[in-house]
């Protein structure tokens, strides 16, 4: 997924012709009814086990240039927490090989999955096996692979999925799943693994991405990743060649957007569905969808989207559903996210991971000014933003102290009004640990215990 401007419609490789969604969306009866044949003999699904996931993939950089993320109560949080609090179990993760920036590459992304993991999040890691987007009209080779062969790449891509992994691995991080490739109808690696010309170097790719995470941790789940979750014909001529070429995969993941299909969402959520249980019938194997969203200013609509979308993936025996970015918030352009740019809150699409069916957007509640004090990222490195609250004009003081109990730094100490405040720890100097906030003011006091990782 590359926002705003991926075009969604992309020609079935091997027809020379782009798939008719119109005739797609005319299912006959019979069909109809062996589908409610079939999810009646179902058994029930464990919820436990259904990811209720998310893409935040732009969280650090957006951190890094000052967003500020407020739960529905209108408190300033770390967005992971607010996530979390929406019924979020999983995070997923983009990583590119050698990016122009220093977000999305392996030191970023080994960042947010050991952050994401030390808040029990499970952490799906998306490999886009290039240097910038990779989507169904860009798959690029890094500029470090560009005049590799064959053999070569297939080497590159090996060493490049196992160097994060085992970086992770040895922050006590073992992703639950990985993506080999993102979002690739027509294979990756252009033009030695464009599928459509070559079939067989794309399995090779698929297979060897396969074999360097399962060396890693054998637990990982290997996904490959198309669009046009509708397009049960390109996926079917996709994993046909795959399987045919002796390509390894556990699942096969889904992009399901509405808005970039040009369907009504309950056509494209439908379609998905009858794809997804095709899926598991003729290769017998597991799905997820690991990317959806619907527009952030039609919230209501998101809303019944998502929860339509989530309840027919749970009775197909789908894996999980993630949402790709939802804390976007004017940013880049995306118009895709689940967050109020105006309130800095999420909006009540995110309520579908809770269950909730919305039916207006919610209003600005009035609630009665108490103290607080929390702490954002947590994890971080270098900075943390120390967000506090006073009901009436008082004199704070707040300190960041080690383990040892020794006073590090004293960030606050003085009478200030009534309100939020914020202020920032530049922890340059001092060493990876953990370390304890204290606020104090008059008869308050708190602690938040936060975590510097270099």
């Amino acid at each position: 997924m590359k926002g705003h401007v991926m075009n969604r419609h992309f020609a079935q490789p091997g027809t020379g012709a782009a798939t008719d969604v119109l005739s797609l969306a005319s299912i006959d009866c019979c069909r109809i009814m062996i589908l409610s044949c079939l999810l009646l003999l179902r058994p029930p699904e464990i919820s436990a086990q259904f990811a209720n996931g998310a893409d935040v993939s732009w969280l650090s950089q957006m951190e890094a240039n000052g967003y500020v993320f407020r739960d529905n109560s209108g408190t300033k949080k770390n967005c992971l927490d607010i996530v979390k609090e929406k019924g979020i179990s999983a995070l997923r993760f983009r990583v590119w090989v050698e990016p122009e920036s220093s977000y999305c590459n392996k030191k970023d992304v080994a960042y947010m999955a050991h952050r994401a993991d030390s808040m029990g999040f499970d952490v799906l890691i998306d490999f886009h096996c290039s240097d910038t987007w990779a989507d169904p009209s860009h798959q690029a080779k890094p500029a470090a692979w560009a005049n590799d062969s064959l053999p070569k790449l297939l080497t590159d891509l090996y060493d490049h999925v196992y160097g994060v992994l085992d970086t992770l691995k040895s922050l006590g991080v073992v992703p639950k799943w990985v993506q080999i490739g993102n979002e690739t109808n027509d294979g990756m690696l252009f033009p030695d693994g464009e599928a459509s010309a070559h079939m067989n170097n794309f399995a090779k790719m698929i297979d060897t991405g396969y074999a360097a995470a399962k060396a890693v941790d054998s637990s990982i789940q290997v996904i490959v990743h198309l669009s046009n979750g509708h397009d049960n014909a390109l996926y079917r001529w996709m994993f046909d060649g795959l399987k045919n070429n002796g390509a390894r995969w556990d699942i096969i993941g889904m992009s399901v957007y509405p808005y970039w299909a040009d369907l009504p969402w309950n056509t494209d959520d439908s379609l998905a569905l009858l794809n997804m249980m095709d899926m598991i019938a003729r290769y017998k194997t597991k799905v997820m969808v690991v990317e959806g969203g619907y527009l952030y200013d039609q919230a209501v609509t998101a809303n019944h989207y998502l929860l339509d979308l989530i309840a027919k993936t749970k009775s197909a025996g789908g894996l999980g559903v993630f949402y790709w970015e939802p804390e976007c918030y004017d940013w880049q352009d995306y118009q895709l996210g689940a967050w109020d740019p105006a309130t800095e809150e999420p909006t009540v699409a995110m309520d579908a991971f809770l269950g909730i069916y919305a039916t207006a957007v919610k209003q600005t509640k009035n609630k009665v000014p108490s103290y607080e004090l929390s702490v954002y990222p947590n994890p971080f490195n270098p900075n943390t933003t120390i967000v506090y609250q006073l009901p009436v004009p008082s004199n704070v003081s707040i300190s960041v102290y080690n383990v040892l109990g020794e006073e590090v730094t004293h960030l606050v100490n003085g009478h200030e009004n009534s309100g939020y405040h914020d202020t920032i720890w530049s922890a340059n100097n001092v060493p990876s640990g953990v370390y304890f906030c204290r606020m104090q003011s008059g008869n308050f006091l708190a602690v938040r215990k936060i975590v510097l990782l270099k």
